[in-house]
């Protein structure tokens, strides 16, 4: 990615939040759990194409990172991955005016860095100091705007309006992928690997959770619906930070 085209990132970014922002004000009040789903012709197809990418695909390596990789290495790279996020976290939690949560992101990634040898370590959870994933589909959230409508991105899974426009803005601002794209263009393909990982460590993470969400729905598009939408909203009240199977899905455009 050039400078001229992250800068057009940046513009479309900021123009989708800003719309996204604005609806807002006129947009209907979901209630908790809920979501419209005005294009569920369009999102079931792509359901079917990620379903089938992922069963062909992305299960079987996850499945092989298990049996290869020990416990500790996996644990040591979602630590590392999540101490990465550290910049992304601290912004969106100054955006919802959580200085206390801001305060924390700072400590642990302090902590971290310093003691548990560059974020391999989680240190600060060892000390009670658990970890949150914030992000600006988060934010808006918190800014009252809705869901909007139920989206499924192909590859990436499930998500809404709102937080597709999140996922955007993060990608966009983060100061590592403006450093990998910009300053070291010649080492674009970290960023990539990066992405790579995170989507590996997500889905190992979720294989026994996502095989029996298919082995016992009787939708399953119905419930990987249903768990995205009560995911998302204890995210936003701070209720879920990230340990909560049971509503786990899969999200890999962003690592937590």
């Amino acid at each position: 990615m050039t400078l001229v085209s992250f800068h057009k990132g940046f513009r479309v970014a900021a123009l989708t939040a800003f719309l996204c922002t604005g609806l807002a004000g006129c947009s209907t009040t979901q209630n908790q759990g809920e979501i419209a789903d005005p294009f569920q012709g369009f999102n079931k197809v792509v359901f079917k194409f990620n379903d089938v990418a992922d069963q062909a695909v992305m299960r079987p390596i996850a499945s092989g990172y298990r049996t290869v990789v020990p416990q500790p290495a996996r644990t040591g790279l979602k630590n590392f991955l999540r101490n990465l996020r550290a910049p992304v976290n601290f912004t969106n939690e100054v955006l919802q005016g959580d200085l206390s949560g801001a305060g924390t992101v700072l400590t642990r990634t302090t902590v971290n860095t310093l003691i548990g040898v560059g974020g391999l370590v989680d240190v600060a959870a060892m000390e009670g100091i658990p970890y949150e994933q914030e992000d600006f589909g988060q934010t808006l959230a918190v800014w009252g705007v809705d869901h909007g409508a139920y989206l499924v991105l192909p590859l990436m899974g499930p998500s809404s309006l709102r937080d597709g426009t999140g996922l955007m803005v993060d990608h966009v601002f983060d100061p590592l992928n403006w450093y990998f794209y910009n300053v070291r263009p010649t080492n674009e393909g970290w960023a990539f690997g990066r992405v790579a990982a995170e989507g590996l460590v997500k889905r190992e993470e979720l294989l026994d959770v996502l095989d029996d969400l298919r082995r016992n729905s009787f939708d399953y598009y119905a419930a990987m619906r249903s768990a995205y939408v009560q995911r998302r909203d204890a995210m936003v009240r701070d209720s879920d930070t990230g340990g909560n199977a049971a509503m786990a899905i899969p999200d890999y455009g962003s690592y937590e």
